[in-house]
C-alpha cells in the first residue's frame, strides 16, 4: 500500500499516536451525555484545537472526533441521519490541521462500536453492521482521512463486519480491541485469538492492537501476548493514563506524565510499533511520552514483573489464556513521579 501510514511505517521503528478525545473535550466544556460529534459542526475551533494538541506534542497520528459517529450510536441523540456528515466534517477538520503541520501527520478516521449486541443474542445482524460501518467509512473518506481506525471493539463479529465495510470503502485501516475483562475482551477474545482472527481476515488491517481497558499494566501484558504469537504486523498500544478515580463528581485518571513516559518505552520494548494513550491522556502526557521514546534507547522485552514494578499491579491474575501467569506483587517503587 502507498497510504500515508504505510509510508511512515517504512521509515520509522516507532510512531506516536494521540491521547484522549473525551477527557480533553470535557475540559473544553463538553457535558456528560452530549454527543461529541456534534462539536465538529457546532464548535469546529475546539475540535481543531484537540487535534493540534496531539500535533504539538509530537504525535505522528491523531484520531478524528468520530468515535460515536455511526448511525447506531447517533440514534441515541436523534441524529442517525447525520452519521456520514458528522464523520466527514471530523476528517475535514483533521485534514486542515495535518496539512499545516509541516511534517507528515496521519489523519485516522475513528470508528467505534455500534453499541449493539450481535444476533442471535442481540438484534444486530452482520449485514446491518457492515452497512453502518460502510456509511461512516465513506464519510471519513470524503473528509480526507488517510486511514480508518477501528477502536474499543469487544466482539469478533463486529471487528469482522468493520473490516468488510472498510473494504467496500476501499480504505486502509487499523483496528484495536479493548481487553478489559480479566485479560480478555468483554466478549471473551484473548490476545492470541485476536492475532489469529486478524491474520485470517480477507482485508486485514495495516496494524492491530489494544486500546483503553483497565490500565497501562494490563494493556502491556496484552501487547506481550500479541508479540508472543510471532506476528510481523505492527502492533498498536493505546493505554489509559493510569486508573480512573471518581472525585467531586468527575472521573480523573491518576497517571502522571512521568508514568506515561515509562509506559510508552515499555510498550515499545514489549513489541508495539504505534504507541499512544487513551482515556485520561492529556497533551502533557503525550509530550513526556514523545520525549522518552525519542531519547531513551530500545531495551529488552520487559518481564511481567518489570511492568508491574513500574506501572502498578495487573487487575487479574493472568492474561485470560488459562496459563498460570500470576501477577507479581506490587512493589513500593512502581510509580515514578
Amino acid at each position: 500500500m502507498t497510504n500515508a501510514l504505510s509510508r511512515l511505517l517504512e521509515t520509522r521503528d516507532w510512531l506516536m499516536a494521540d491521547g484522549a478525545t473525551g477527557t480533553n473535550l470535557f475540559n473544553m466544556g463538553l457535558e456528560s451525555g452530549d454527543a461529541p460529534e456534534f462539536w465538529n459542526v457546532d464548535h469546529p475551533d475546539r475540535i481543531k484545537k484537540l487535534y493540534q494538541f496531539a500535533v504539538d506534542a509530537g504525535s505522528d497520528i491523531f484520531l478524528t472526533n468520530s468515535f460515536g459517529g455511526n448511525a447506531s450510536r447517533l440514534k441515541l441523540h436523534g441524529a442517525e441521519s447525520r452519521a456520514r456528515e458528522l464523520s466527514r466534517v471530523s476528517a475535514e477538520l483533521g485534514r486542515e490541521v495535518a496539512d499545516a503541520a509541516g511534517r507528515p501527520v496521519v489523519v485516522a478516521g475513528s470508528v467505534g462500536p455500534t453499541g449493539e449486541i450481535f444476533a442471535p443474542m442481540g438484534p444486530l445482524t452482520h449485514e446491518t453492521a457492515v452497512e453502518i460501518f460502510h456509511e461512516q467509512a465513506e464519510g471519513l473518506k470524503e473528509g480526507g482521512a488517510d486511514v480508518l481506525w477501528l477502536e474499543t471493539i469487544s466482539a469478533p463479529e463486529e471487528y469482522k463486519a468493520a473490516a468488510e465495510a472498510f473494504a467496500l470503502a476501499d480504505m486502509p485501516w487499523c483496528g484495536t480491541m479493548s481487553f478489559d475483562t480479566a485479560g480478555r475482551t468483554m466478549m471473551g477474545v484473548t490476545s492470541a485469538q485476536m492475532v489469529d482472527m486478524v491474520e485470517k481476515l480477507p482485508n486485514p488491517p495495516i496494524a492491530f492492537g489494544a486500546n483503553c481497558g483497565v490500565g497501562a499494566s494490563d494493556l502491556l501484558r496484552t501487547v506481550l501476548g500479541f508479540a508472543a504469537q510471532g506476528t510481523e504486523r505492527p502492533i498498536i498500544a493505546k493505554g489509559n493514563a493510569g486508573i480512573p478515580k471518581y472525585h467531586e463528581g468527575h472521573i480523573h485518571y491518576d497517571g502522571t506524565p512521568e508514568l506515561m513516559a515509562e509506559y510508552a518505552v515499555l510498550a515499545r520494548d514489549a513489541g508495539a510499533t504505534i504507541i499512544g494513550g487513551c482515556c485520561g491522556t492529556m497533551p502533557e502526557h503525550l509530550s513526556a511520552m514523545h520525549e522518552a521514546l525519542s531519547t531513551r534507547p530500545r531495551g529488552p522485552r520487559p518481564t511481567l514483573e518489570q511492568i508491574t514494578e513500574t506501572l502498578g499491579a495487573f487487575s487479574s491474575a493472568n492474561d485470560g489464556t488459562g496459563e498460570a501467569a500470576a501477577a507479581p506483587a506490587r512493589r513500593g517503587r512502581r510509580r515514578r513521579g
